[in-house]
């Protein structure tokens, strides 16, 4: 009799459980994760499996082959690396690194992601196509999602990617074993906006010898603001933050730059490209206004992350029917955090969603992700491995 992916799930849950705390003890920071890839192919050692390492990046690719003979490939993804986080939830499997943690949950997703793995080769003969294990590094920087397309995991099946999926585990706000997700824009575009204000030092006691860059820089994070609410609809939002400003080394010495740094979270594709445009218009303008000049660079970070409404229903439809109609919410509006699996869904259509972990009775007062408090429950792990799995098995019967 063929076992169901839940009830694997429950076989291997022991394994997956043990791994995740492994992992969480050697967390590794950005694209170079040596011991986190040594976990992944210790775990995987014995599978059917075609594995192949990252030249650029400690990247693992698994493909598994179907036993239907070739057909659509499913990618299944999960990202690998840590946060320059020192750890202060005590656990007897706690951060051997020290200022590293893994406090947004990559752990559990690498170990949910093996426990994909060993489901669906248990169920090999049965697939009607073949899997894609993609062991991510790099999410929380410079974006490793990039760099591995690049060196082919979209194509390592020898032909491209028909659907892609991936989870996010939380640490607060949703209550421990809640899936949510939506369609369309589901999570932000991050981009970068740097500006060097450029005037003329001179004694603080006479400023009209010299061009004071400090007010002007002042005007310009107010005026961003006034931007953003007189020239974009509220109903495709923009979030422009600015976190760092500085200049000057002493109250009388008007210097001869101020520095403003700014976070830009935006929704769409066509927003993006108009506050980046309207942004750098906006500062050299009013720069010159004043009679000063402005430096503006401004960077474009991870894309919006949008999953397809098809394959979000039918994800939706997988999680109601496994875990029952309570256990997912639609979320009404899309986050305005980042994620580069955004570069896989702009290539190949698929879902990204979310599964707490909340280990804290008050989701509402537990702390987050990327806090050194956040603390995940990794009860929830077979469920996780347990829905790509399912995902991967009815998206290749569906051909």
């Amino acid at each position: 009799m063929t076992l169901s992916t839940l009830e694997l799930a429950e076989r291997f849950r022991s394994e997956i459980v043990e791994l995740r705390r492994a992992l969480h003890q050697v967390p590794e920071y950005d694209l170079d994760l040596p011991k986190t890839q040594a976990l992944v192919l210790e775990a995987l050692d014995g599978l059917d499996l075609e594995i192949t390492v990252g030249k650029e990046l400690s990247s693992v690719t698994a493909v598994l082959r179907g036993g239907g003979g070739p057909g659509p490939v499913v990618i299944l993804r999960g990202d690998m690396d840590a946060l320059p986080v020192t750890e202060r939830v005590d656990v007897p499997f706690k951060s051997t690194h020290p200022g590293m943690m893994h406090a947004c949950g990559h752990d559990l997703h690498v170990a949910g992601l093996v426990g994909a793995a060993k489901i669906l080769h248990e169920l090999r003969d049965q697939l009607a196509g073949d899997v894609v294990f993609m062991f991510q590094p790099g999410e929380e920087t410079s974006g490793g999602a990039p760099i591995m397309i690049r060196e082919g995991v979209l194509d390592a099946a020898g032909r491209r990617a028909d659907a892609a999926y991936g989870l996010h585990v939380g640490a607060a706000v949703q209550p421990l074993g809640m899936w949510s997700s939506k369609p369309g824009s589901f999570m932000a575009a991050a981009d970068q906006l740097h500006v060097r204000v450029v005037g003329a030092g001179t004694h603080g006691a006479t400023p009209y010898r010299g061009k004071d860059p400090i007010p002007v820089a002042c005007e310009l994070v107010t005026a961003l603001q006034t931007m953003i609410t007189r020239q974009f609809d509220v109903f495709d939002p923009v979030v422009l933050t600015v976190g760092r400003i500085a200049g000057g080394t002493k109250e009388n010495i008007i210097p001869d730059d101020a520095f403003f740094d700014a976070t830009v979270r935006t929704f769409s594709a066509e927003t993006r490209a108009k506050v980046q445009r309207t942004s750098t218009q906006l500062v050299e303008a009013m720069a010159a206004a004043h009679g000063l000049t402005a430096e503006v660079d401004y960077r474009l970070g991870y894309p919006v992350t949008v999953n397809d409404p098809a394959e979000y229903s039918f994800a939706r439809d997988t999680i109601v029917e496994l875990f029952g109609p309570g256990r997912f919410r639609e979320r009404a509006n899309p986050r305005c955090g980042a994620e580069d699996m955004s570069y896989v869904l702009n290539e190949v259509p698929g879902v990204y969603l979310n599964l707490s972990a909340c280990a804290a009775p008050d989701p509402g007062a537990a702390a987050d992700n990327h806090s050194p408090l956040a603390n995940f429950d990794d009860s929830v792990l077979p469920d996780g491995a347990a829905l790509l799995a399912e995902l991967a098995v009815r998206r290749l019967a569906r051909g």
